[in-house]
C-alpha cells in the first residue's frame, strides 16, 4: 500500500466538505480546508515518491475494488504508482497547493467563495484519478471529471453571459476529443481483449506495427488534441480565460491541458509501433506551436497572450512525445508548470491591483508600484523564453535536439520540425518580452481610477510567486543535457517511457545546436526590446492594420471559420424549427401537450397502491365481460 492512493480521496473530501457545508463556514475557512486537502495530497505524493525511490520494483499496484466483470473482461478500480504517475502527482498537488493558497486572498469577498474551493478541490481530485488510473476506462473517469470541473470554473461567474458561453465552448470542444478516446478504447478491446494500460501496452509490443494500432493512436491523438488544445481543437483555451485567474493557472500549469501529453506518454508502447501516428503527433504539435505563437504576437489581453503561449508550449510537448522522447515531453510539462503558473498568478496580481483591467495597452510602468510581482514576472518571462540556466532552457533545448535526432519521425521530416520549433522559440521570446514590457516597464498608461488603487499584492499572493520563481530557475537542473552530466529525469522515467531510439550527434554538434537555440532566444528578446523599449512600439503599431497584423490579432480566423461552418448553420436550423412551430399554429406545442396528457394518464395508472391495481383489474374484467356479452359471447 502507498499513501499516494489517499491523495485523490483527500481532495474529494475537501470538495465534499465545502460543497455541503461551505455556505455555513466563514471566510477564509473554506479556502483553508481546500488548501489543506491539496497540501495533504502533496505530502502523500512526496512520501510515495520516497517510497518508490527506495524500492527495487518499478511500480506499486493497488486494487481498491472490482468495477465490472462481463464475459472475459474484468475491470477493477485500481491505481498504479510508478515514476510517471508520481511526477505528475507532485506537479498537480505541489503547484495546486500554491494556487489554492493564492486563491484565498484573490477570491476574498466573492459570494461564491466556498463554491470556488469546492470546484477547485474536485478538479485536483479528478486529475489525480486520471494520472493514477491503471486502466483506460478509469482514466476516462478522471478525463471527464476535469472536463466537468473546467466547465464549472470557467463559468464560475455565471452572471455574465460571456463566461457561460466560454464554459460551454470548452465543454463542447472537449466532447469532440472524447469521441476519439471512446473509439480508441473500443478498438483496444477488440485488438487486445483488455483495457488495462499495462495489458494494452504489452499487447501492442507483442502485435507489432499494424493498421489497428495506427488507428488507435490516431484516435488517442484526437482525444489529446481536445484536452490539450492542439489544432484544430485549440479554440476553447483562449476563451477559458473567462474564469478566475487562479483557475487559469491550474488549468494551464498543473491539470487539464497536460492530460493529453500524459495520455500519449502513458501509451508510448502503442505509438512507438506506429511511425505514421507518431509523425502525426509531432507535426500537429509543431504546427500548433507556430500558429499559437503567431497568434500571441498581437493579443492585448494580459491572460490571452499567456493562453496562446500555453497552446504553443503544449505543441513543443507533443513534438517531444511524437518523436518518442516521452520523458522529454514530461520534463517540459514539469518545468512549464512552474513558469506558466507563475505567469498566470502574476497576471492575477496585476488584474487584482488594477480592479479588473486586463488590456496591456492600459498598463505600463507597474514595476515601481509592484516591485515583487514585477521581479517574479521577469524570471518567468526569461524562463519561458529559453534563456540559459533557467528551467525552460533545458527542457526546450532537449525537445529541439530530440526533434532533430529522432529515428521515429526521421523519414517524415524531423529537420523541418526542428526548424519550425527554432523559429517558434524566437517568436516566444519576442511576444513574452512584449508582455512583460507593456505591463511593467515603459510609460504609464493607467486610467486615473486604476492609478489611484494600484498596489502590491498581499503576502498570501506574493509568497506563491516567490516559490514558483525559485523552481522556474532551478527545476531544469534535474534534466541537464546528457552530454554534460547524468540526467536524473531521464533515468527516473526510463522504466516507463524508455521506448524509442535516437541518433547521437557529436559533442561539438550538440554544443552548436545549443548555441543556435540560445541565439534564437536572444534574437527574439533583442528584437522585442528594440521594438518596445527603444522605438516605443512604433514598428508594431504600423503592422497592426496590415493583413499580417490582423491575422495575428484574429488568431488566423479559426473562430470565425467555425462560426460560419458550424455555429451559424445550427442557429439557422433552430430558427427554422422555431418558425415551423409558429406557422403550424402551435402544432409542435400541441404534440407536446398530447404526450404530456398521456404521461398524466400513465401516472394515474401507475400509483404504486395494490388496492388501486386490484380495482383497475376488477374494472377491466367487468369491461371484458360486458364486451363479450354484447358481442354474443363469441368463443
Amino acid at each position: 500500500m502507498t499513501l499516494a492512493v489517499l491523495a485523490p480521496f483527500i481532495a474529494l473530501a475537501g470538495a465534499l466538505i465545502n460543497g455541503l457545508f461551505g455556505r455555513f463556514l466563514k471566510e477564509p475557512l473554506p479556502g483553508i480546508i481546500g488548501a489543506a486537502a491539496v497540501a495533504a495530497g502533496f505530502v502523500c505524493s512526496v512520501a510515495s515518491f520516497l517510497q518508490l525511490l527506495a524500492m527495487d520494483v518499478p511500480s506499486i499496484h493497488v486494487k481498491l475494488w472490482s468495477f465490472m466483470s462481463v464475459g472475459d473482461m474484468s475491470l477493477d478500480v485500481a491505481f498504479t504508482v510508478d515514476s510517471l504517475s508520481i511526477i505528475m502527482m507532485m506537479i498537480i498537488t505541489g503547484v495546486g497547493t500554491l494556487i489554492h493558497l493564492y486563491s484565498i486572498s484573490y477570491m476574498h469577498g466573492d459570494k461564491g467563495f466556498s463554491r470556488y474551493f469546492m470546484a477547485l478541490n474536485l478538479f485536483v481530485a479528478a486529475m489525480l484519478v486520471l494520472v493514477l488510473a491503471d486502466s483506460y476506462p478509469l482514466m476516462f473517469v478522471g478525463w471527464e471529471g476535469v472536463g466537468v470541473c473546467s466547465f464549472l470554473l470557467i463559468g464560475f461567474w455565471y452572471g455574465d453571459k460571456l463566461n457561460v458561453d466560454a464554459a460551454r465552448k470548452a465543454f463542447i470542444v472537449n466532447r469532440i476529443g472524447d469521441v476519439g478516446f471512446l473509439l480508441a478504447m473500443f478498438m483496444m478491446y477488440k485488438a487486445f481483449g483488455t483495457l488495462t494500460i499495462a495489458g494494452v501496452n504489452a499487447g501492442a509490443v507483442a502485435l507489432g506495427a499494424s493498421g489497428a494500432i495506427t488507428l488507435i493512436c490516431i484516435f488517442l491523438m484526437v482525444a489529446a488534441s481536445g484536452k490539450s488544445a492542439q489544432l484544430p481543437l485549440h479554440v476553447w483555451l483562449p476563451d477559458a480565460m473567462a474564469g478566475p485567474t487562479p483557475v487559469s493557472a491550474l488549468i494551464h500549469a498543473a491539470t487539464m491541458v497536460t492530460a493529453g501529453v500524459y495520455l500519449v506518454a502513458r501509451s508510448g508502447p502503442l505509438f512507438v509501433q506506429s511511425p505514421v501516428a507518431s509523425a502525426v503527433v509531432a507535426w500537429i504539435g509543431a504546427i500548433t506551436a507556430l500558429v499559437a505563437a503567431f497568434s500571441a504576437m498581437s493579443q492585448k489581453d494580459i491572460k490571452g497572450i499567456l493562453a496562446y503561449s500555453t497552446i504553443s508550449q503544449l505543441g513543443y510537448m507533443f513534438v517531444a512525445v511524437g518523436t518518442g522522447a516521452y520523458w522529454v515531453g514530461i520534463f517540459h510539462v514539469f518545468t512549464h508548470a512552474f513558469f506558466k503558473a507563475l505567469l498566470f498568478l502574476v497576471s492575477g496580481s496585476v488584474i487584482h491591483a488594477l480592479h479588473g483591467e486586463q488590456n496591456i495597452d492600459k498598463m505600463g510602468g507597474l514595476k515601481k508600484y509592484m516591485p515583487t510581482t514585477s521581479k517574479m514576472a521577469l524570471v518567468a518571462t526569461l524562463a519561458i523564453s529559453g534563456v540559459p540556466l533557467l528551467s525552460g532552457f533545458f527542457s526546450k533545448d532537449t525537445i529541439l535536439l530530440k526533434a532533430l535526432t529522432s529515428n521515429l519521425i526521421a523519414p517524415f521530416g524531423g529537420g523541418a520540425i526542428y526548424f519550425i520549433l527554432l523559429v517558434t522559440a524566437a517568436m516566444t521570446a519576442f511576444y513574452m518580452f512584449r508582455w512583460y514590457h507593456c505591463v511593467f516597464e515603459g510609460e504609464e498608461r493607467l486610467t486615473p481610477e486604476a492609478k489611484a488603487h494600484v498596489h502590491e499584492s498581499p503576502v498570501l499572493m506574493t509568497m506563491p510567486l516567490v516559490i514558483l520563481a525559485f523552481f522556474s530557475i532551478f527545476a531544469g537542473y534535474l534534466g541537464l543535457p546528457e552530454a554534460f552530466a547524468p540526467n536524473w529525469f531521464s533515468s527516473w522515467l526510463k522504466p516507463v517511457t524508455g521506448h524509442a531510439s535516437f541518433w547521437h550527434p557529436s559533442l561539438m554538434a550538440e554544443l552548436g545546436l545549443m548555441g543556435l537555440s540560445i541565439l534564437m532566444a536572444f534574437l527574439g528578446l533583442g528584437l522585442a526590446y528594440w521594438v518596445y523599449g527603444i522605438r516605443k512600439g512604433e514598428p508594431a503599431d504600423g503592422l497592426r492594420t496590415t493583413g499580417l497584423g490582423q491575422s495575428s490579432a484574429n488568431a488566423l480566423g479559426f473562430d470565425a471559420a467555425y462560426k460560419n461552418v458550424f455555429t451559424r448553420p445550427a442557429e439557422k436550423v433552430a430558427a427554422n424549427l422555431s418558425d415551423g412551430d409558429t406557422s403550424l399554429g402551435g402544432g409542435f406545442r400541441n404534440i407536446g401537450l398530447a404526450f404530456g396528457g398521456f404521461g398524466l394518464l400513465m401516472r394515474f395508472l401507475q400509483q404504486g397502491f395494490v388496492r388501486a391495481y386490484a380495482l383497475l383489474m376488477f374494472a377491466g374484467l367487468v369491461i371484458m365481460i360486458v364486451y363479450l356479452a354484447l358481442s354474443g359471447g363469441g368463443a
